[in-house]
């Protein structure tokens, strides 16, 4: 658990201790004293049953922090969220093996999901750094050019003169890349490669989606967190990996030249940055990648959970309300704890909306 959720929660629990012996020592129960269930989690507190989810990775972090604070007030709720990957989660969303399911990418005819039978609910959003490990160097800057390049493997070792022109000054070894990404389907590399297709002008070749065709020679790792890992592993190595689970593998990571020019490092900063200047559309699926600013980092990701417009069990119906509708208000404080960035408050009020459409 995150260190300031944990003394977060260790502070509430002294209060509330405090609390308890104080009624202790009161002679006086004329029984008007709150029940525990009558704070602002309240409304949650009915919540009882269990849903199953799984998707995207990239979330992982903050949706397993979630669950575990709303336990705190839905004690008899009980939620599984499988970090699965996007490509999966989408799948099992479809054939109707989860209640709901996390994912960083749109929902494609292949995915098999029935059009107009899901809702998109957007939760937080993220950067995606750009990780690596070279020994020596501890500050890198890339350009989009120069990123496609690597991710191609055009570019073969570190000390290539595209490299040297982005870091002026800084000594670069001839060390081999050992370029790193996802082997499952996933929404990172669908947000990470659409980044590069739009923003190298015209230099990446290999398109996008949750899955592509990366050359024979690189190195591919289950969800962030194995891209993560073989980062750390492999001196010379380069990967793209969500800013949570970068920080907790102590990776380094570059900061990338964005849409003003500007080399900006990925940070919560940067994130909300790009989300001021995304634009969204009707079904709330928005695109933050290579937004215009100075501070914004350009490879800025947003995250979704995808959500029946009917249960056939109104029950569930419930209990899936009543879980999103607890991300979108009192989990979006736990947001920034563990690296993510909260929604806006416009967007935030329309993805609360989206409930009101899940008929159960």
């Amino acid at each position: 658990m995150n260190r300031n959720v944990l003394s977060r929660r260790v502070l509430a629990g002294v209060a509330l201790a405090a609390l308890a012996l104080t009624g202790c020592g009161s002679s006086d129960n004329d029984g008007d004293t709150p029940a525990a269930g009558d704070s602002a989690g309240s409304e949650f507190a009915s919540l009882s049953g269990e849903l199953k989810a799984s998707g995207a990775s990239f979330p992982d972090a903050y949706y397993q922090e979630v669950i575990t604070s709303l336990q705190d007030v839905a004690p008899d709720l009980t939620v599984n969220y499988n970090a699965t990957g996007s490509g999966t989660g989408k799948k099992q969303f479809g054939q109707g093996l989860v209640d709901f399911a996390g994912s960083d990418s749109l929902v494609k005819e292949s995915d098999g999901v029935a059009a107009d039978s899901f809702l998109y609910v957007p939760t937080v959003a993220a950067p995606i750094t750009v990780s690596y490990n070279l020994q020596g160097v501890d500050k890198l800057q890339l350009s989009p050019e120069t990123l496609a390049k690597i991710f191609q493997t055009d570019i073969k070792t570190w000390n290539d003169p595209a490299i040297a022109a982005d870091n002026p000054g800084v000594t670069l070894p001839g060390t081999a890349i050992v370029v790193a990404h996802r082997s499952d389907g996933s929404g990172t590399t669908n947000n990470f490669t659409k980044y590069l297709d739009s923003a190298a002008n015209g230099t990446w070749k290999l398109g996008s989606g949750d899955t592509v065709a990366w050359p024979a020679s690189t190195q591919g790792g289950e969800k962030n967190s194995g891209v993560a890992q073989i980062v750390k592993q492999s001196n010379g190595a380069i990967g793209y990996v969500d800013l949570s689970d970068a920080k907790a593998t102590q990776l380094k990571f570059a900061a990338i030249k964005n849409k003003d020019g500007q080399f900006v490092e990925p940070s919560l900063e940067g994130t909300t940055a790009g989300l001021e200047g995304a634009e969204i559309k009707e079904d709330l699926s928005y695109n933050p990648l290579n937004a215009a600013g100075a501070a914004a980092y350009p490879i800025t990701a947003p995250t979704y959970l995808l959500v029946k417009t009917k249960y056939d069990d109104p029950k569930k119906a419930e209990l899936v309300k009543g879980f999103v509708k607890y991300v979108l208000t009192d989990g979006q404080e736990l947001a920034k704890d563990v690296d993510f960035a909260p929604l806006p408050a416009s967007l935030k009020d329309k993805a609360l909306a989206q409930l009101d459409k899940i008929q159960g």
